[in-house]
């Protein structure tokens, strides 16, 4: 009997998982992670290249500790080692002997382990000897039973005459679980290892048995399938005979020939009838391709509605149809006219851009109405997946057109308006871009050829007229974006929704709740109480369901007695009805402050006013804005502040309060989050005044962008901020000199209440917008240049867009 224990080493360790090293055996394992890296780093910088490589026990676990690893492994000696991308490392090495880690401790970044080798422990060897012939055999049986060991792998061994050798070479060569092996290698007795080898050789041999059978039964059931197959056949020849067969296929190619298809199209539905003919029935394939030919034949090729001949039968029902709105109406008459004294024209590609609640949806299906056209709707809010609009390919299964196809199929026309709601809602992921494939849907130049992966063959969309709606254009793709014909729709009116109410909101909620005019009827006065008390927004959506609520309420007094009198629906009975406004008809500030100015911004739900507020607090100079401001809105914030600084002395402004006080910039309600640049003149107007003490004048508002010298440049969203300006009774709003040519689109009756005033530069700002102060602020050190009345221009120049009383 050998000794225990020959050798003892200290040595870097490799933790494998799902496979285990034998001595004279060769192994090859990739290394990934960096302690194991740095194992084998560290052997092969040692002489004699030598590592410890033992098993984990849980194969799945990333993050290990030395409890984690079997403690009888192999001493191996590092052979090769290559470099594959991705920072892995493939390491070959022959193991040497077998070993157990008696410590195992992490070092420098890797395990290092004190192991001592393994001496076999040899007993009778008449008995090691019959095991070994046994074991031999067994082998044999093995791999003739199933080829679970390699011809070349067991010629090499056959007359190996160590038991431990033969054991270890030939159970690294085969398939077996890794507990299995772990403990035929811990095993020091020869004896036992043989006995623990048998055992594993015999399971081998009985799953190869049962392997056997059941390959046996499943070709016995793919036998009956051909037999199944064969008789199918011979019935269909009896079927030929008969003149039965093929009926199918033949219904298919009529209908193919008179639907009049593409040339193109209709060559591929007769190659995939073809390809139908040569198939068994109860193939999945036959399913698919009538599947495929049906969905060919129910899409719309050649089908179309006539248009609507006069222009003034289309007028008359947009106008029956939406009160305002006249950008669109004129937009769909110059189309319908081109249409008429062309006979055919592309058709445009409408963006209806504004708040929500101001029609745009409702529009479109207006437009359908004038036009005489089928419409059909889609909604892309949410949508994720590109293959919502070009469907998925046939490979897949349950594979299906897209959302375009699928919606011209509903259609049931090749001209139909095709509504694509929330356009600016569309967004993407790993699954694709949809924004990306609509660029060819909404593209007049390439949508006669539309691909969807479904069909595979190209489809007409020029004479379709798509129309879009969104809340805002900054979420649409510039490239979709510019694919698209915007026309901007503003938010109503106090004239306007008292009109939309009266004509189309009112009997609609009358019509829903079962109510006629007789039994209930809006004043005027009525619904202007119902818009300016409870409802604070730029369409009607709100508005709508206030007045439904109202009517409800008069419905319960109307249900047990029929014959009551009309109500009459005036301004004290909504308040009866509604109780106390949620809004106040003027919300103006209260009296004049010094460092709160009045602003006015542009939302996605329409114009709104906002209160910038200024405050010097003793400090040293610096400056901290609060609000939830975005960056440009704090660049803004400084350049004002920068040119206060730079005019202090024009302002009577001692330098020295720059730099013993604080500035405080606050827009209320923080948690809404504000940015823009047009705030510009409404924070330099708020920083004035707290540095000067000068009161702000509350019934004016402004809007503009600054610059470091003091120049106003122009904004965006004129008519909505205006509406917002006159929500809250503000009287004149200051804005830039650039805006002039915007003051058209403004309504009439906001013009006769808001006085315009255009400006270029923030001094004028200042001279309109602050009251004059009491005393200096710096006592009277400082000049002052003698300020200029205001360029308020008078109404007649109005036209000119020079004076803005209107």
């Amino acid at each position: 009997m050998e000794k225990e224990i020959l050798r003892t080493n200290i040595l870097p360790t490799v933790p494998l998982r799902g496979k285990v090293a034998f001595p004279r055996v060769t192994i090859s394992f990739e290394v990934g992670r960096q302690m194991t890296l740095k194992a084998v780093e560290r052997a092969s910088a040692s002489a004699e290249r030598l590592l410890f490589i033992c098993t984990q026990k849980v194969t799945e676990k990333d993050e290990i500790v030395p409890s984690d690893l079997y403690s009888v492994g192999c001493v191996a000696k590092i052979k090769q080692i290559a470099q594959l991308p991705g920072g892995v490392v493939r390491v070959s090495a022959e193991g040497l002997y077998r070993a157990k880690a008696r410590t195992v401790s992490a070092e420098d970044g890797c395990f290092y382990a004190v192991c001592d080798e393994l001496a076999p422990v040899h007993g009778d060897e008449v008995l090691e000897e019959a095991y070994l012939r046994a074991a031999k055999a067994l082998v044999k049986d093995v791999l003739l039973a199933d080829g679970k060991i390699a011809k070349e792998t067991y010629a090499k061994y056959e007359n190996c005459q160590d038991a431990d050798e033969y054991i270890d070479c030939i159970l690294a060569a085969m398939r077996v679980r890794m507990d299995i092996k772990q403990a035929i290698l811990e095993e020091r007795r020869t004896v036992e290892r043989l006995k623990l080898f048998e055992r594993c050789l015999n399971d081998e041999l009985e799953i190869s048995k049962i392997e056997k059978k059941i390959a046996t039964t499943v070709r016995k059931n793919i036998d009956k399938s051909q037999k199944e197959y064969f008789l199918r056949e011979q019935l269909k020849a009896i079927h030929s005979e008969l003149g039965e067969d093929g009926k199918e296929e033949d219904e298919y190619r009529e209908k193919i020939k008179a639907k009049g298809l593409p040339e193109e199209v209709e060559k591929k539905c007769l190659k995939e009838i073809d390809r139908l003919s040569k198939m068994n029935s109860t193939s999945p394939e036959y399913t698919v391709i009538t599947g495929y030919l049906d969905q060919i034949l129910e899409l719309a090729w050649t089908e179309k509605t006539e248009d609507t001949q006069k222009l003034a039968d289309c007028v008359k029902i947009l106008e029956a149809d939406h009160y305002g709105l006249d950008k669109i109406k004129e937009r769909i008459t110059e189309y319908l006219a081109v249409l008429k004294l062309t006979g055919e024209m592309k058709a445009p590609v409408l963006c209806f851009v504004g708040p929500p609640g101001v029609g745009k949806t409702s529009i479109a299906r207006s437009i359908a109405r004038a036009l005489n056209r089928k419409f059909v709707r889609m909604s892309l809010g949410g949508v994720k997946d590109e293959a919502e609009i070009r469907g998925h390919r046939r490979t897949y299964i349950g594979a299906m057109p897209g959302r375009v196809i699928y919606a011209m199929k509903n259609a049931g026309t090749v001209n139909p308006v095709f509504l694509l709601d929330e356009i600016d809602k569309i967004s993407s992921d790993m699954r694709g871009d949809p924004a990306s494939a609509l660029l060819e849907v909404l593209d007049p130049e390439q949508n006669d050829t539309f691909r969807d992966r479904y069909l595979e063959v190209p489809y007409d969309l020029s004479k379709v007229l798509f129309v879009t709606t969104a809340n805002s254009l900054e979420t649409i793709p510039a490239p979709l974006r510019d694919r698209m014909e915007i026309i901007e729709v503003s938010g109503y009116t106090l004239e306007e929704k008292t009109e939309i109410a009266k004509r189309y909101l009112v009997p609609k909620q009358l019509k829903a709740n079962r109510l006629t005019d007789g039994q209930a009827k809006f004043t005027a006065d009525g619904l202007r109480a119902v818009i300016e008390g409870y409802t604070r927004e730029a369409g009607v959506r709100t508005l709508e369901r206030t007045i439904g609520t109202v009517i409800r309420k008069i419905a319960v007094l109307h249900a047990d007695e029929k014959d009551k009198p009309f109500e009459k629906v005036d301004r004290k009975r909504v308040l009866e009805i509604l109780g106390a406004p949620r809004f106040t008809g003027d919300e103006v500030r209260k009296e004049e402050e010094v460092g709160a100015v009045t602003g006015l911004a542009w939302t996605a739900v329409g114009g709104t006013t906002l209160t910038v507020e200024a405050c010097l607090v003793p400090g040293k100079g610096e400056v901290k804005l609060t609000g939830k401001l975005g960056d440009v809105m704090k660049e803004s914030a400084q350049a004002a502040l920068t040119y206060i600084r730079a005019h202090a002395e024009e302002y009577r402004i001692n330098k020295q309060a720059f730099e013993e006080n604080d500035l405080h910039i606050h827009v209320p309600e923080g948690a809404t989050p504000k940015d823009g640049p047009s705030a510009g003149v409404t924070m330099a107007t708020a920083i004035l005044s707290a540095f000067t003490g000068r009161k702000v004048r509350r019934d004016v508002a402004m809007t503009g962008e600054i610059t470091l010298r003091g120049k106003v440049l122009p904004i965006g969203g004129l008519k909505e901020k205006s509406l917002a300006a006159r929500r809250i009774g503000i009287k004149t709003v200051i804005m830039p000199a650039e805006n002039k040519k915007d003051i058209e689109e403004i309504p009439e009756s906001v013009r006769k209440d808001i006085a315009f005033v255009p400006v270029t530069g923030v001094e004028e700002v200042f001279r309109l917008a602050l009251r004059e102060a009491e005393k200096p602020a710096d006592g009277g050190k400082s000049s002052r240049r003698t300020p200029k009345k205001p360029p308020v221009l008078p109404l007649s120049e109005v036209g000119s867009h020079d004076g803005v009383r209107c």
